[in-house]
């Protein structure tokens, strides 16, 4: 017997009398995730000023380069120029890049070194401009005088804080009334923001550029924290520029490279590395060739979380707000996210003028980025 009473289909276009199927979710589709902060972790200090500063040092170089000579004759000239005559004392044993000769430096005089050819019964070599120099170790007299002191002096860096800021602001109507899916439509609004801001945050630590004159800010200046991209200069490789691998796509001899040249030029000691979705692709490439599969799989795993090399096991962290053709080599240990004190992301109410709740939802932070030459920058 068919349905004789009221349906749903009955009721008119509009279901006056039919509450609504609305779920009591919210669900948010923008990408909000920080993962670069997440792997640094919270710092174990805050920051105490608006121009954070720390101090670095380093030994003194080991290397330097022969300079621009006309030699009589590379294999058997005892004498010739160095870039920095500093570095050398009397009795050092040197030897040029990719040579087996061992020379022993006899005299300094500013930057003309005099040594003797072929030293320990090594076979001398011929030498050129520009060929890096290496000091292997110096042999003191006995019962000489105490040579020269020599040091190193220590640098202050500094960065900026920067401020993070979004405003909130709720009727009292819309307070009142009932809310799909949302308990409290400040607190919502709360929420959304700081998940904006951290957004922001971690872009700004990546990508961020200090302004070339005043950086402390003032009321029409804005101050802005010098980023990770901004502040590695020592390590920025270029494929087909001296001599690093070439390729416009990132490969595993670049990365290799990369790796290498940090850990020869420092002592840093690289854990993670930061790529976009291009790179993070190429990274998944680099096992392709090797993959197998038996009959029983029954998942398909195109995915490389960790990289592990001569030179350190690397965690791949895929974040968006790395730009396109970058890769970032970096040592966390070096590197902290650190808010101004009493000054991490909070909510601040604002006075009441009118019929509405209003606030602020800000932070000040900063990046602290120790010894840039032990981090490295691939761009592709």
């Amino acid at each position: 017997m068919p349905f004789s009473g009221k349906a749903t289909y009955t009721a008119g276009a509009t279901l006056p009398e039919i509450a609504e199927d609305v779920s009591d979710l919210v669900g948010i589709n923008s990408p909000h995730e920080t993962p670069l902060l997440d792997a640094l972790g919270d710092p174990a200090r805050a920051a105490r000023s608006t121009v954070h500063e720390w101090l670095e040092d380093t030994l003194l170089p080991s290397a330097t380069t022969i300079g621009n000579n006309t030699f009589t004759d590379g294999e058997t000239d005892t004498t010739f120029i160095v870039a920095d005559g500093t570095l050398f004392r009397v009795g050092d044993q040197v030897r040029a890049v990719d040579s087996s000769e061992v020379m022993l430096v006899t005299a300094v005089a500013a930057n003309n070194l005099t040594v003797v050819r072929g030293y320990g019964g090594t076979t001398a070599q011929e030498l050129a401009a520009n060929l890096g120099l290496q000091i292997l170790g110096n042999a003191a007299l006995e019962g000489a005088d105490a040579a020269t002191a020599r040091f190193t002096a220590r640098t202050r860096m500094s960065n900026y804080t920067q401020i993070f800021s979004a405003t909130v602001e709720v009727s009292g109507s819309e307070l009142a009334v009932r809310q799909l899916g949302v308990a409290d439509e400040l607190d919502y609004q709360k929420q959304q923001r700081t998940r904006e801001l951290l957004r922001d945050l971690e872009s700004s630590v990546i990508n961020g550029r200090a302004p070339t004159a005043n950086q402390q800010g003032s009321s029409t200046v804005r101050r802005t924290m010098r980023g990770i991209i901004g502040s590695i200069a020592t390590n920025r490789f270029k494929p087909g520029v001296d001599s690093f691998p070439a390729g416009g796509t990132l490969t595993e001899t670049q990365l290799n490279e990369g790796l290498r040249r940090v850990w020869k030029a420092s002592s840093g000691n690289i854990d993670l590395i930061v790529v976009g979705g291009a790179e993070k692709r190429a990274i998944n490439q680099f096992v392709a060739a090797s993959r197998q599969f038996t009959p029983q799989s029954d998942s398909y795993r195109d995915m490389v979380s960790t990289y592990e090399s001569d030179f350190g096991v690397c965690r791949i962290v895929l974040c968006r707000s790395v730009p396109t053709g970058m890769v970032l080599l970096l040592d966390s240990s070096r590197v902290d996210v650190m808010p101004l004190s009493g000054r991490s992301f909070h909510y601040k109410p604002l006075a009441v003028t009118g019929d509405k709740e209003a606030g602020q939802v800000l932070g000040e932070y900063t990046l602290e980025f120790r010894n840039e030459s032990a981090h490295g920058l691939i761009q592709l």
